[in-house]
C-alpha cells in the first residue's frame, strides 16, 4: 500500500522573504489568490484547472472556520476535495501527500497547496499587542485553562519554541556529547547556499564558524545564529495528476514516498526525547519510495534550529543515532559538497515565512529536480529527501520525490 508516484509537483510560487514591519500587508484571501495564479502560471495552467484545495487554517486571518469553503468561494473555483491542515512546520509536506493521494484516489485531479504568511491590514478597532498577548502567552500555544501546556510547561520556565529545543540539544550533549563547531558548520554551508540564492533574506552576507560562536546565547547550548529569522512570506505550490504533469511546462515531479509521524505536543511528554518522530515518518516514506537515505542526491531538511537538523540526519537514516556530529564534521553541506543539504539556504539563512518555512523546502527540492536552481543548481538531481517539523519536534513529516525520466 502507498502512494504509487500518479501524482506531480508541477508549478511553485513564493514570496521572497521580508521583515514583518517593511512587508505589504494583505488580506489572506488576497495573498492566496496572488501565490496561486503565479503557481499556476509557472505550471502553465489556470485556475481553471483546480478542483483541490489544502490551506492552512489555524491563523487564517479573515475567518476561524469554514476556510476551504471562503477561499473557493473567493477564488471562483468549484471544489472535490478541501482541507485545512494545522501540522505548523510539517504542513506543507503534510500537504503534498494528502494532494497525492486525493489524486491517486480520484477525488479531484489538480489541488492548490497554499499558506499565506504575510500580516494582514488591521481596522481601526484591532489591538495588535493584545492578539499577540492572547495568541501565545507567555510563549505558548496552549495558554487556555486546562491545556496541559499551561499547567506543566509554562509555570515552571519551559516558555515557547527556544527552551524546548535547547533542552532536547543538552539532552543530547549529556548522552552523546556535543561538538558546538561542527554544529555552527551547518549555519555556515547553508549561508553559503544563500549567498548564491537572490531570493534569500541573507543573500550576499557570509558568515564563518566563530560568527555562529560568537553570537549571542539565547537558550544554552543555542546561540543567535543557530535559530531561524520569522519573516513575512508565504508560498504556493501546485500538485496534479502525473499524466496530466507530463503535458504541462517543467518535468514532473512525483512524490514517490510519504510518511508522518505525531507523537506529543511538549517534550515534557515524550517518552523519549530524542527519539523523533521524524524517524518513523521517514522509514514509511523511504520503504514506500522502495528507495534508502543512500539513494537521494539531496536532503532538503527542516532546519528551525541546528538541533532540528542533527537529529533528523540520524533518526532519518543518513548517520547512525549517537553519529551525529562525525557526520557533520565529515560531510559538506554546500550545494557544491558531498551532501547537498538546504541548498536554498535554509530556513535559518532563507529565512522562515511562518508555516510556509516548510514550503521553501519542498520547493527548493522541486526546482533543484526540475533544473531549475540556477547558480546552485546540482549535477544529480533526480531523487530528493524533504522533513517538515511543526511545534518542537511534535509532528513531523517526510517526502521522497523523484524526477520523471
Amino acid at each position: 500500500m502507498g502512494l504509487q508516484g500518479r501524482a506531480a509537483l508541477v508549478g511553485a510560487a513564493q514570496y521572497k522573504p521580508e521583515k514583518y514591519m517593511s512587508a505589504p500587508r494583505m488580506f489572506h484571501l488576497e495573498q492566496i489568490a496572488d501565490l496561486a495564479t503565479q503557481a499556476l502560471d509557472d505550471a502553465g495552467m489556470t485556475l481553471r484547472d483546480v478542483d483541490g484545495l489544502i490551506t492552512s487554517g489555524a491563523y487564517f486571518h479573515e475567518a476561524s472556520s469554514f476556510v476551504p469553503a471562503m477561499v473557493g468561494e473567493y477564488l471562483g473555483v468549484p471544489l472535490n476535495f478541501a482541507e485545512v491542515i494545522d501540522l505548523g512546520g510539517a504542513s506543507s509536506v503534510g500537504m503534498v501527500w494528502r494532494a497525492a493521494a486525493a489524486i491517486e484516489l480520484g477525488l479531484c485531479d489538480t489541488v492548490l497547496c497554499v499558506i499565506p504568511s504575510r500580516m494582514a491590514p488591521m481596522s481601526p478597532h484591532d489591538d495588535h499587542a493584545m492578539e499577540v498577548m492572547r495568541s501565545s502567552r507567555f510563549g505558548g500555544h496552549s495558554t487556555r485553562f486546562g491545556a496541559p501546556e499551561a499547567e506543566m510547561d509554562l509555570p515552571y520556565g519551559h516558555m515557547a519554541q527556544n527552551t524546548g529545543y535547547a533542552m532536547i540539544a543538552q539532552r543530547y550533549a549529556a548522552q552523546h556529547g556535543y561538538d558546538v563547531a561542527a554544529m555552527a558548520r551547518i549555519c555556515v554551508d547553508q549561508r553559503f547556499n544563500a549567498c548564491h540564492n537572490p531570493g534569500a533574506m541573507f543573500y550576499g552576507q557570509p558568515i564563518t564558524v566563530d560568527d555562529v560562536l560568537n553570537s549571542r546565547m539565547v537558550a544554552d547550548p543555542l546561540r543567535m545564529l543557530e535559530i531561524v529569522m520569522p519573516v513575512a512570506g508565504g508560498g504556493a505550490m501546485i500538485v496534479t495528476r502525473a499524466d496530466k504533469a507530463r503535458s504541462l511546462r517543467h518535468r514532473p515531479v512525483l512524490v514517490a514516498g510519504c510518511g508522518e509521524h505525531v507523537h506529543s505536543k511538549s517534550p515534557t511528554y515524550a517518552h523519549d526525547m530524542l527519539a523523533m518522530p521524524i524517524g518513523p515518518a521517514s522509514r514509511k516514506a523511504f520503504a514506500m519510495a522502495g528507495l534508502k537515505p543512500a539513494d537521494m542526491h539531496m536532503a532538503q531538511i527542516y532546519d528551525c534550529y541546528t538541533i532540528t537538523v542533527l537529529l533528523t540526519l540520524e533518526d532519518a537514516g543518513f548517520c547512525a543515532k549517537g553519529e551525529g556530529m562525525r557526520f557533520l564534521r565529515e560531510h559538506d553541506f554546500t550545494f557544491q559538497g558531498n551532501f547537498p543539504m538546504n541548498t536554498h539556504g535554509g530556513q535559518l539563512s532563507f529565512g522562515q515565512p511562518g508555516s510556509a518555512g516548510g514550503m521553501t523546502q519542498v520547493i527548493e527540492a522541486m526546482q533543484q529536480i526540475q533544473g531549475r536552481a540556477g547558480e546552485r543548481q546540482l549535477a544529480r538531481h533526480d531523487l530528493a529527501y524533504v522533513s517538515g517539523t511543526g511545534g518542537v519536534m511534535s509532528e513531523q513529516g517526510a517526502l521522497v520525490l523523484r524526477g520523471d525520466q
